[in-house]
């Protein structure tokens, strides 16, 4: 999985992130980074980056990373997100830039759902920081990870 791969996978299946600037700059097994810029396209009428493309490029630092890890499984396995939760701390202008580093976490519950077949959840988190360093939001995304079939 490479940067590349994956924002163009997002122009095909997943349009709205894409036309809205979530891009990928990196991914690792543990690591993922993805960013946004404030544009007219996702504003909202506070002249700040509409919460909802926030969450689109946080998830997308996770969610890229579950992918990963599947594909390294070489098993059938289905992701989701089950839960989330999002604390906004300070108006986001400019690009801002998602980081997620629990891609250890994530290894850990598809290892498990494939030993005991079942489910597993897992909470990652992703740090939304603007171009100054300060953070302007955090989002958590609960994963739920089964074995196909």
């Amino acid at each position: 999985m490479t940067p590349s791969k994956i924002n163009t996978f997002l122009l095909f299946k997943l349009p709205s992130a894409y036309l809205t600037g979530v891009r990928v700059k990196s991914i690792s097994e543990t690591s993922c980074i993805t960013t946004a810029k404030h544009r007219w396209i996702n504003q909202n009428p506070f002249k700040s980056m509409f919460w909802a493309v926030q969450g689109m490029a946080a998830e997308l630092s996770t969610g890229a990373m579950v992918m990963t890890q599947i594909r390294n499984s070489n098993a059938a396995v289905s992701m989701l997100v089950a839960n989330n939760n999002a604390t906004f701390t300070k108006k986001a202008k400019g690009r801002i830039t998602f980081s997620c580093s629990d891609g250890d976490l994530i290894k850990e519950a598809i290892s498990k759902a494939l030993k005991t077949g079942e489910g597993q959840t897992c909470w990652m988190r992703s740090e939304g920081k603007d171009a100054n360093g300060d953070v302007v939001s955090i989002f958590n995304f609960e994963w739920t990870v089964k074995k196909k079939g």
